[in-house]
Parts: C-alpha cells; structure tokens; sequence
C-alpha cells in the first residue's frame, strides 16, 4: 500500500478494485491544510476516463506489472505496432503511450507493459541519441550566462516533432543525448 502523495504519473493503482493508470497528477493545498491530489486516470480493463481528487494520507494498492523488451515497428492509425524477440505483435493505443510519443523512432528498442496479457503502455530507455532535425543559427554576442534554443529531434512521426532545449553550440544534424525522463539536454552524441 502506497499513500497518494507517493503515486506518480504512469503508476498502476486499485481504484474501487479496478485498475486505473494515474495519466496526469494536479497537487493542491499547503502544508498546514494538507495536499490534495487530483488526478486524471483511465480504466485499463474499459479505457473509460475518470478524474478524482485524494487526500495526501489516503492508501493504494500499486499493482506491479509485466514487462517484455519490444521494438517498434510501425503506426497503423490509430495504434501503435510494437514487436518482441519472437515476432508477436503488439497494439498500444496513442493515449497510453504519453510522452513516448515523442522520442518514438522506426526500430527502437525499449520495454511493453502488460496487464492481464494485454500491452497499456511502453518504457523508454532513460537516455537516448536522436539527429537534430532543425535548430536556429546562434546569434553573435548572445553568449552570457546560460543560453538555450529550442532543436526540432527526428522521431517516427512528423506531426508528432518534438524540441528540446539545446546549447547555443549544437546545430542542424547534430546528434544529441536526451534524457526521456525530464526532455533535458545531456550532451552532443
């Protein structure tokens, strides 16, 4: 059993003995009053949308969950195709993967989640290398402190491009290292 402040975004809970993943995670409240959580959640067994708010001393039962090294292989609107080590196939809706979507790449490697059998969602290596598709030339003299820019990465779906705040120094077709857990920057690959 875990309380409601130690649930994440992505967790699995037992919500009215139904499994629900925590999609988004809105926290209110002080110290002296006490947090609430509000949270925007979807069924697994039904994928029906449900959003209700929690206090911060309330206990879950987290389920644990399986997990399958995967490929991707390909968009077949509206699911996306990921395959294992013995060619089985499996779909995993636009809505389940989250931020994903924006690191997915034709061929890359990363981990299904299966509850009950059927694939919800996928984990993503921590870090990974992605070309920088586009990024605007550095302006001269605009060097103090810590600059940034904004870098268009490739990714397998171009309606889905995605940007990461780079260094002034890193330019078009550069291949940088990202980390998938906070969007940052880690260094040019």
């Amino acid at each position: 059993m875990k309380f409601a402040k130690e649930i994440r975004v992505g967790n699995i809970i037992m919500v009215d003995s139904k499994p629900m993943i925590v999609l988004r995670s809105d926290v209110n409240g002080s110290s002296r009053t006490g947090f609430t959580y509000k949270w925007k959640m979807k069924n697994l067994l039904t994928n029906s949308p449900q959003e209700n708010v929690f206090r911060g001393d309330d206990k879950f039962d987290v389920v644990v969950l399986d997990k399958k090294p995967v490929t991707y292989s390909y968009f077949a609107d509206p699911l996306f195709v990921f395959m294992d080590a013995d060619y089985e196939q499996y779909e995993i809706e636009e809505e389940n993967l989250g931020d994903a979507l924006n690191y997915l790449k034709d061929g890359m490697e990363c981990e299904a989640v299966f509850y009950d059998g059927k694939a919800i969602s996928v984990e993503l290596p921590t870090t990974i290398v992605r070309q920088v598709v586009y990024s605007e030339p550095a302006v001269k003299g605009n060097t103090s402190g810590n600059v940034l820019k904004e870098a268009k990465i490739e990714n397998a779906i171009e309606a889905k491009q995605h940007t990461v705040m780079v260094p002034l120094f890193i330019s078009t077709d550069d291949k940088i290292e990202i980390d998938t857990r906070t969007n940052e920057f880690k260094k040019r690959g």
